[in-house]
């Protein structure tokens, strides 16, 4: 998947009508992400970022959630969100630096683990009280689903209620390739068996913490942002996120973000209950929610590599 094609000289122009000649240094990011197109550029000493979309909702929710950025959770503040030549929308942020999380190597990582320990802890002290609701957020940000366990099993559902998702119809894609489709089911009845160890507890967590969304310097997060995937539910579905990648990721891997997460928990006084449980029905998710992305979007290998890993979540589970 790629953002809309908004190409340089497009880019240019737009900002230049919004900002005069005050604009220099547009290029290309080095990483760009799988629904938007990002530009970095400079409005006199202003180090800033421009997206394009083909909607605008994910921006909105960028917009929303940097309500509640803190210095534990920076989340670079979205300036303005308009429209964009053709079809397609925008978004101007400020710009953040620093590496990505999943770039870190093990001793950049056990260093820069208690920030990211904190910027979730900040996630979770977030007030929901103005909202209602579980999972995705609906356009007047109350969550999709009446409930958790709706929520977490609503991951079957290939024909999702949220109408702005585009992944839909995935299933029959998913069936061409039977062994995963076998996987699918295996978990999805180990992930029903579970849930009675998941609370029906309401907090915001980001859902897609790798991927370049979550930047690092000087050992501590100094940005999380594209808050696309953020849910409302338990919070230990990021710790979950970490856990089930970790595989991807050398210096995520050979920290064990679980045992470490208990550890912070402990530390801080948290009682966490079913914590083993809860996370492993929180990581067989995660999977499941990765096979209709990668039937629809047709990326077989990567479809297999989480039906692999997925395998491994469900042998760990019988052995616990």
């Amino acid at each position: 998947m790629n953002g809309p094609a908004v190409d340089l000289d497009t880019a240019t122009k737009l900002l230049v009508e919004r900002f005069g000649d005050t604009v220099d240094d547009v290029v290309a990011a080095p990483y760009q992400g799988m629904w938007s197109t990002t530009y970095f550029f400079r409005a006199g000493a202003r180090g800033l970022v421009i997206r394009f979309a083909d909607t605008a909702w994910n921006f909105e929710k960028d917009r929303h959630f940097g309500r509640h950025s803190s210095p534990a959770l920076p989340i670079p503040r979205v300036l303005a969100i308009g429209a964009a030549p053709g079809s397609a929308h925008y978004a101007i942020s400020e710009r953040a630096h620093g590496v990505f999380l999943e770039q870190l190597d093990r001793s950049a990582m056990e260093r820069a683990l208690p920030s990211v320990f904190a910027a979730l802890d900040a996630m979770r002290a977030v007030d929901l009280s103005d909202t209602s609701g579980f999972g995705a957020p609906l356009p007047n940000f109350d969550g999709e689903r009446s409930t958790w366990r709706e929520f977490l099993l609503s991951v079957a559902d290939d024909e999702p209620e949220l109408a702005e998702n585009p992944v839909r119809g995935w299933w029959k894609l998913l069936e061409t390739r039977p062994e995963a489709a076998r996987t699918f089911r295996d978990a999805y009845a180990a992930l029903d068996s579970r849930l009675d160890a998941c609370p029906e507890v309401r907090h915001l967590f980001h859902a897609d913490l790798l991927y370049g969304n979550v930047l690092v310097d000087d050992d501590r997060v100094s940005a999380v942002f594209d808050w696309q995937c953020a849910c409302y539910g338990d919070f230990l579905y990021d710790i979950a996120w970490l856990t089930f990648w970790s595989p991807w990721y050398p210096g995520l891997a050979a920290v064990n973000v679980r045992t470490q997460a208990r550890r912070h928990y402990d530390t801080i006084g948290l009682d966490v209950p079913e914590f083993d449980a809860r996370l492993h029905c929180y990581e067989l998710h995660v999977g499941l929610a990765h096979f209709g992305y990668h039937a629809w979007t047709k990326q077989w290998d990567d479809l297999e590599a989480t039906a692999r890993r997925l395998r491994e979540v469900l042998a760990e589970e019988r052995l616990s």
